[in-house]
């Protein structure tokens, strides 16, 4: 099975209702863009960080025009030595391949140890975008939504001031 049909599947089962978009394959938040620019709700930047020797990992969920600072991260979270997780450990993990993480890996996170970090300057939009495991389409759901999606899934989550000036800055076009 496609990896986005289990995603509509699973949205399906939980009565969360979705709106698709299909684009071409997109790598970033920008090129994903370009193809959604008529539906409102907040574009996410979904990272999966790793602590030093992979000891804990961190799904950051972020308002896509924002960058992310990772020594700020460290500080909020009292981790050390945060990193983006290499393919092998993202497949590993959340079942995903660079350029298609979103928060709908957690459904292939068997071991239930990846946190979820939410940032809070986004959490004020109706809807959130995400990819359905597959960076050639967009999902748009309600923003309540994503809390049950996590609360079905039993993640608990940690909102993170991330839209601090001192941990993000706007990207460069």
């Amino acid at each position: 099975m496609e990896p986005y049909q289990i995603v509509y599947d699973t949205l399906n089962r939980l009565g969360i209702a979705y709106e698709t978009v299909e684009h071409p394959p997109v790598m970033t938040v920008a090129e994903a863009d370009r193809h959604i620019t008529d539906r409102d709700g907040v574009r996410t930047k979904t990272l999966l960080l790793q602590s030093r020797k992979g000891a804990a990992h961190y799904l950051v969920i972020m308002d896509g025009a924002r960058r992310l600072h990772i020594k700020k991260l460290e500080q909020l979270l009292g981790a050390k030595g945060l990193h983006f997780c290499s393919p092998e450990t993202l497949l590993a993990k959340l079942g995903l391949t660079p350029g298609s993480v979103s928060l709908f890996g957690l459904i292939n996170n068997t071991e239930r140890d990846v946190k979820v970090c939410l940032d809070d300057g986004m959490l004020h939009e109706n809807r959130i975008s995400f990819h359905p495991n597959d960076n050639t389409k967009t999902v748009f759901i309600a923003m309540a939504d994503m809390y049950a999606f996590l609360a079905a899934l039993g993640y608990p989550y940690t909102v993170l001031s991330l839209s601090d000036t001192d941990c993000l800055a706007p990207q460069q076009p």
